[in-house]
């Protein structure tokens, strides 16, 4: 590489600058955003991530599952594209930079070249996956799916949220059912870029995380039915309350991630209960679960002694239970070729590093079953994520950028 390329660095300012006008869309009261998948927020998201691409001399499109894509031309056009990015949606009550930094310092690469007049043999391309959260859509990281075969594009665009309305119905309401193919094309690599969302690199007081891999994951959905009856007549003795199951099954999913080192994680984030009267004892009860380890074996056996717990607290309360399984991802290890270009491009900047291996899902873990793949983290404060008080520091979301770019150069020059 070349000294003026070796010299070159993305502007902390700017990027800082591009982060906080994002996150004024969907805004909230705790300093956070909300900017759910396919929501007026997340257009307006959209939109503005697509007049700075214009604005960058970039070239956008928009696929048959709305995923945007903003190309900056390389010497070859015909070369395959290295592609970098993340999403602009969040959870309710999500952060900053959960996603948007990964889309915003794709952009800051593209403006650093243009600033330093950097020509590229192959073309760079800018991605904003659509849902990658998955906290309105079911299961998240749909549209990546698609881009990656793990779903047919009917099947991605027929994903319902709770209302019952579907991928492909929310991205016409809001302009973004594209009509380019999804996928189906040469990449030559994917990097991404993304704040921890843990606690490792801010203790260890590295700068940067060369991400290894993704650890594995199960998520279902579990329906437990009972029998509605009137708060005050009927006897304790002769209830079917679905909630009641529920609530004994969260707290032995709870107990199990104990009995495993390292320990898995076990999450169950959302319940439903139906009537959801106050004086009506519930006849039914949906809760989701989400678990997580390295070790896919054990997440195997995790997994058998969910069902069959939840199983016997169900039976023992005279209840039916349904397990349906909702998205299954097995652990991946990225290219060993793309994550050495991260960990050079970190050295070579002096900046501290160290391997991690990822403990949430990205659109990245979809990316790697098809093309070189590797992810970049920086530090986030406290680790904490998927909260309004996510936060990061402007010079390490900058260094970030910087080993983005050096690592894309490397991989497109």
């Amino acid at each position: 590489m070349n000294l003026h390329v070796a010299a070159a660095r993305t502007d902390t300012d700017r990027l800082w600058r591009s982060l906080t006008e994002m996150a004024a869309i969907g805004a909230t009261a705790g300093g956070g955003v909300g900017r759910l998948a396919l929501s007026d927020e997340d257009r307006l998201a959209r939109d503005l991530f697509r007049s700075w691409c214009r604005d960058a001399g970039l070239t956008v499109r928009v696929d048959r599952m709305g995923n945007v894509f903003a190309r900056r031309a390389g010497s070859e056009p015909g070369a395959a594209p290295v592609i970098t990015g993340s999403h602009l949606d969040s959870q309710p009550l999500g952060g900053r930079f959960d996603g948007a930094y990964g889309v915003l310092a794709g952009l800051e690469v593209m403006r650093t070249l243009n600033d330093a007049g950097i020509a590229t043999r192959a073309p760079l391309d800018v991605v904003v996956w659509t849902d990658e959260e998955g906290s309105r859509f079911t299961p998240g990281m749909a549209a990546s799916g698609v881009f990656a075969g793990v779903y047919a594009l009917d099947e991605g665009l027929a994903v319902r949220d709770t209302q019952g309305i579907t991928i492909g119905e929310a991205l016409a309401a809001i302009g973004y059912a594209g009509d380019e193919p999804v996928g189906g094309y040469p990449v030559d690599a994917y990097f991404e870029a993304h704040i921890e969302q843990g606690p490792l690199l801010e203790m260890e007081r590295k700068l940067i995380g060369v991400v290894t891999g993704a650890q594995g994951q199960r998520c279902f959905q579990v329906r437990v039915t009972g029998e509605e009856g009137h708060a005050g007549t009927l006897p304790m003795t002769q209830r079917r309350d679905a909630l009641l199951g529920a609530a004994r099954m969260v707290d032995v999913l709870n107990d199990i991630a104990f009995g495993y080192q390292p320990h898995p994680v076990i999450t169950v984030g959302r319940l439903l209960v139906r009537p959801n009267s106050p004086n009506t004892i519930p006849g039914e009860c949906q809760f989701t679960i989400d678990s997580r380890h390295p070790d896919d074996d054990i997440l195997d056996r995790v997994e058998r002694e969910m069902r069959a717990e939840c199983s016997r607290m169900a039976a023992g309360l005279d209840l039916q239970i349904e397990f349906s399984g909702s998205s299954r991802r097995r652990s991946i290890e990225f290219d060993r070729d793309c994550v050495a270009l991260v960990r050079d491009a970190a050295r070579e900047l002096n900046y501290p590093a160290r391997d991690i291996a990822s403990a949430a899902a990205h659109d990245a873990c979809h990316l790697a079953r098809i093309v070189p793949t590797a992810m970049i983290f920086v530090p986030c404060r406290d680790g904490i994520s998927h909260n309004e008080r996510e936060s990061a520091e402007p010079e390490h979301l900058a260094a970030g950028a910087d080993v983005l770019l050096h690592a894309m150069l490397q991989r497109a020059r």
